[in-house]
C-alpha cells in the first residue's frame, strides 16, 4: 500500500479545507491525518485510491480556498486505520491567512428560516463564509488565535464543530444566540420616540426610517448609515463627516434594486455577487437618488450586503410593516465610520467618542483585530484594495528576501515579501496625521507576525517630507536602505504582478511625485528595468502659483498654462476673460497669481498629467476647485458623451532627449472653442484624445530609439476609462505589449508594492541573498 505525505500551500486555513480533505478521504477508503500547520497544510495519506484523492484536491476544494503548490514525497506505509484531524502544529513556517467573505447562500437561508436555530442571528458563519482575517491575532487560524476565542461553544454548536459531515465542521467563528457575540443599541442624541421594549435591530431600522445617523458596527470596522433617499439625512451626514464632495457609498438588498439606480453589465453583477464584495463604481440612470450622495458624478458606488447584519438591516420583521419580507430600504449609505482622513473605527469605545455626531449606534461585542475598509472597483480595476481581498498575497515570479515597501503618503499601503509572495496591506489612508501612522504600524507588525517576515530591507518614497519616508529612515541602521522614485515605483507594480523581467517603457501619469531633480513630476516615459530608470520624456514643466494651493483651487494651474502660451501681454488678458476668468475671480488676484510665477518658493515647477486635467477641466468651466483628491479630473471625463469623435487637438514634442511634450496650442485652441461656447462634452473628447496621440507619439519615439515593444501603464490619471482604453487600443494596434495594473490599484496604492519589488531584486543581485 502506498503512503504519501502531501503539503499544501496557499489560502487553506479557516476555509473548510480540514474538513474537506477529512470527508473527500473518508469517502475514498484513505487513512491517515490531516493538520494545520504555520507552514499550510499537510496530509499524510496511504490507500488505493490517491491519484484520484491527489485530482480531488485539486478540482474540487472549498470555494474559499485557494492552493498555490502542492509537495508529495513517497513514504513506507504506516498502517494507519482510519482518517483523523490532528491538532494544529506551529513550525515556524508561514501560511496564508483568508480575506473576509461575504455571508454564504446556504447560511442566509437558515438566517431568514423563522424554523431554524440561527433564525435573524446577525453573526451566523460556517467554514464557506464570514470573519477571517479581521478577527486572526495570530495562526494557525484556531479560535484560540481569534478575538472568538472568549466564546465558549455551546454543546449544540460543539456538536456541529466536531461533526465532519457540517459544514461548520472546525469553523472556528461559529456561533449562535446561546453562546456568540450579540447586537446592542444606544440612541445618542435623535429626537425621535422609539420604543424600548424594542431589540437592537428593529430600533436601528426604525431610527434609519426616520432620518437618523446610525454608526453601525461591522467586519472590518465601522459604517455611518442612513437612508439614501432622505435627502436631508445624506446633507447631514456629509456635513458631519467634512467629506465635501467626495462620493458616500451605497448599498442595496439585491441588485435588482440596484437596477433601478445604476446601469449594470454582467460583468458589474458579478462583481456585485461575488463573496468579496467590493463596492462596484456603476452609471447612474435617472435622478431617484439625491445628489447630495455623489455631487456631479455619473457613477454610484453600490455593494450588496457581506455581513448577516445586514441583510437584517432590509429585512428584520418589524410589527405593523407591510409585509414581513418587504425591503425596509430601496438604499442605505454606508461610508466609512470615521471622520475625513482619519482611520476607520473599530472599537465600541473609540467610535462613541470619535463618531459622536451619529444619532445612534449598532454595535456588538466581537472584537475586531484588523481594521479592514470596503474595497472599491471600476471596471474591475481596483481603486482600493481591502475587505475581500487583503491579505490575499500576490505571487511573484520567483523567492527573495523578505523586503518591506513603504508606500507613499497619499493612499498609502505598504508591502511585506516573503519567499515568492508579495502581501500588499489593506487602504491606509492618506499618512497625515499619528492616528493613521498607528494603523500603518499595527497592521505592519500583523502581517510580519501573520506571515513570518523579518525584512532585511526597506523601501521608501524619495520625498523628503513623507510621514512613510521619514518613519523607514528611522529604522534600525543595519537594515538596507532603499529610496525609490516614486514614478518608478509605480512601473515596477505592473512589472511585479505580471512577471516582467525586461526593459520597459513605463507610461507614469499622476498628480504629483518628487522628481530625481527636485521638482514636482507626473507625466513620466521611463525606460526601465529593475536596474534603474532613465526618463525619456515629460509633460513640460509648469508652475504651480501658491504650491498646494494651485492643487485644490485648478483654476490657478489653468492660468499658469496660459500664461505658458507665450502671448503678448494684451492677448493674454484677452485669453482670460474670454474664458470667464476676470469676471470670476477679479483682474488683480489673477495678476497676483502671474506674479508670483515666476518665484521658485511660491510656484514650484511641476510636470504632473494630473494638474492639466484640473486645469482644462477649470478652463471649461466644468470643475475649478478639486475637494477631493481627482474631482476635476474626474467631472471633465464625466462630461464626455460621444467616444466615437476622433477630433483632437495639436502639440508639439521637442526633439533630443528627454522629448518633451508642449500642450500650448492644444490649450490655445480649447480657449477658442470655449470662448465660442462650443459643447464642453466635445471639448473633453478633443482633449482626451490629444492626450491619448501624445502618448502614442511618444512612446512610438522611444520605441524607435531602444528598441522596446513593451509598455507599462500606471499611475492615478489611468483610472481614466476612455485614457485607458484609448491608449491600450492605440498601442495594441501598433504591436506593443500593453500592460497595466490588475491586482492592485493603478493609483498611489500600488506604490509599495513597486518599491519592495525594485529593492528585493536589486538586493538578489548584490548579496545573493534569496
Amino acid at each position: 500500500m502506498k503512503r504519501l505525505h502531501i503539503r499544501i500551500k496557499g489560502i487553506v486555513q479557516g476555509v473548510g479545507f480540514r474538513p474537506f480533505i477529512y470527508n473527500l478521504a473518508k469517502s475514498l477508503g484513505i487513512s491517515g491525518n490531516v493538520t494545520n500547520t504555520s507552514g499550510g497544510v499537510i496530509i499524510d495519506a496511504e490507500g488505493e485510491r490517491l491519484d484520484e484523492f491527489l485530482e480531488s484536491i485539486r478540482t474540487q476544494c472549498p470555494p474559499l480556498a485557494k492552493i498555490d503548490n502542492i509537495e508529495i514525497h513517497e513514504m513506507p506505509a504506516k498502517g494507519y486505520e482510519g482518517f483523523s484531524i490532528v491538532e494544529s502544529i506551529d513550525q515556524g513556517s508561514f501560511t496564508l491567512v483568508s480575506p473576509d467573505m461575504a455571508i454564504c447562500g446556504d447560511c442566509l437561508r437558515e438566517m431568514l428560516d423563522p424554523s431554524d436555530r440561527r433564525y435573524l442571528y446577525p453573526f451566523i458563519n460556517c467554514t464557506n463564509c464570514g470573519p477571517r482575517y479581521s478577527i486572526t491575532k495570530k495562526v494557525p487560524y484556531d479560535r484560540p488565535n481569534t478575538t472568538m476565542s472568549v466564546f465558549n461553544m455551546c454543546p449544540q454548536c460543539l456538536a456541529e464543530y466536531n461533526d465532519p459531515s457540517n459544514r461548520r465542521f472546525h469553523a472556528q467563528p461559529n456561533a449562535c444566540r446561546e453562546c456568540g457575540p450579540q447586537l446592542e443599541s444606544q440612541i445618542s442624541n435623535f429626537k425621535f420616540q422609539i420604543n424600548e421594549t424594542a431589540d437592537p435591530m428593529e430600533k436601528t431600522i426604525e431610527l434609519l426610517k426616520h432620518g437618523a445617523i446610525v454608526a453601525i458596527k461591522g467586519i472590518g470596522g465601522f459604517h455611518l448609515c442612513c437612508d439614501a433617499e432622505n435627502e436631508k439625512a445624506v446633507k447631514r451626514l456629509r456635513e458631519h463627516k467634512r467629506r465635501s464632495n467626495k462620493p458616500f457609498g451605497l448599498m442595496s438588498y439585491d441588485v435588482e434594486t440596484v437596477k433601478k439606480f445604476c446601469d449594470v453589465s454582467p460583468t458589474e453583477e458579478s462583481l456585485l455577487k461575488d463573496m468579496r464584495r467590493p463596492i462596484v463604481l456603476l452609471k447612474k440612470i435617472g435622478e431617484r437618488l439625491t445628489d447630495e450622495i455623489a455631487p456631479r458624478n455619473k457613477y454610484l458606488g453600490f455593494m450588496l450586503p457581506y455581513a448577516p447584519l445586514h441583510y437584517l438591516l432590509f429585512h428584520y420583521p418589524i410589527a405593523n410593516s407591510q409585509s414581513p419580507m418587504a425591503s425596509h430600504f430601496s438604499a442605505l449609505v454606508m461610508t466609512s465610520g470615521n471622520l475625513s482622513e482619519e482611520p476607520i473605527v473599530i472599537d465600541n469605545e473609540e467610535a462613541i467618542s470619535r463618531l459622536s455626531f451619529a444619532d445612534a449606534f449598532l454595535l456588538h461585542n466581537r472584537d475586531i483585530f484588523m481594521r479592514v475598509d470596503d474595497s472599491v472597483i471600476k471596471d474591475r480595476s481596483f481603486i482600493r484594495r481591502a475587505r475581500g481581498y487583503v491579505p490575499e498575497p500576490i505571487r511573484l515570479s520567483d523567492d527573495g528576501p523578505d523586503v518591506l515597501g513603504c508606500g507613499a503618503d497619499i493612499k498609502n499601503t505598504f508591502t511585506v515579501t516573503r519567499g515568492n509572495y508579495a502581501v500588499v496591506s489593506q487602504h491606509i489612508g492618506d499618512m497625515e496625521n499619528i492616528e493613521t501612522l498607528r494603523f500603518f504600524e499595527e497592521s505592519l507588525n500583523n502581517l510580519k507576525q501573520v506571515y513570518r517576515a523579518n525584512p532585511v530591507a526597506v523601501a521608501y518614497d524619495l520625498h523628503p517630507n513623507y510621514l512613510s519616508t521619514q518613519w523607514a529612515l528611522n529604522l534600525k541602521s543595519q537594515i538596507v536602505h532603499f529610496g525609490i522614485q516614486h514614478h518608478y515605483a509605480h512601473i515596477a507594480s505592473v512589472m511585479a504582478e505580471h512577471g516582467i523581467k525586461e526593459k520597459v517603457i513605463g507610461v507614469a501619469f499622476d498628480g504629483t511625485g518628487y522628481g530625481t531633480d527636485g521638482n514636482i513630476w507626473g507625466s513620466e516615459f521611463l525606460v526601465c528595468d529593475f536596474n534603474g530608470f532613465g526618463r525619456a520624456a515629460h509633460f513640460k514643466y509648469i508652475p504651480l502659483p501658491g504650491s498646494a494651493r494651485a492643487v485644490k483651487e485648478c483654476w490657478r494651474t489653468a492660468v499658469s498654462y496660459i500664461a505658458a502660451c507665450g502671448l503678448q501681454d494684451a492677448d493674454l488678458w484677452n485669453c482670460i476673460d474670454n474664458i470667464g476668468f476676470i469676471e470670476k475671480y477679479g483682474r488683480d488676484k489673477i495678476e497676483n497669481i502671474m506674479k508670483i510665477l515666476g518665484n521658485r518658493q511660491f510656484s514650484p515647477l511641476s510636470s504632473g498629467a494630473g494638474r492639466l486635467f484640473d486645469a482644462v477641466s477649470a478652463l471649461c468651466g466644468i470643475c475649478d476647485k478639486n475637494t477631493f483628491e481627482g474631482e476635476a479630473a474626474i467631472a471633465l471625463e464625466n462630461e464626455i458623451r460621444n467616444s466615437k469623435l476622433q477630433d483632437a487637438y495639436p502639440f508639439e514634442i521637442s526633439e533630443g532627449g528627454p522629448f518633451v511634450v508642449d500642450f500650448s496650442r492644444m490649450i490655445l485652441c480649447l480657449i477658442e472653442d470655449v470662448s465660442r461656447d462650443e459643447d464642453r462634452g466635445l471639448i473633453a473628447v478633443r482633449f482626451h484624445n490629444t492626450v491619448i496621440n501624445a502618448i502614442t507619439e511618444v512612446v512610438s519615439r522611444i520605441s524607435a530609439m531602444h528598441g522596446i515593444k513593451t509598455v507599462a501603464l500606471s499611475g492615478g490619471v489611468f483610472q481614466n476609462e476612455y485614457l485607458l482604453e484609448g491608449v491600450f487600443e492605440r498601442l495594441l494596434s501598433l504591436g506593443f505589449n500593453v500592460y497595466t495594473n490588475e491586482k492592485v490599484p493603478c493609483n498611489d496604492a500600488g506604490i509599495s508594492l513597486g518599491q519592495a519589488h525594485i529593492a528585493r531584486e536589486r538586493l538578489k543581485k548584490q548579496t545573493g541573498i534569496s
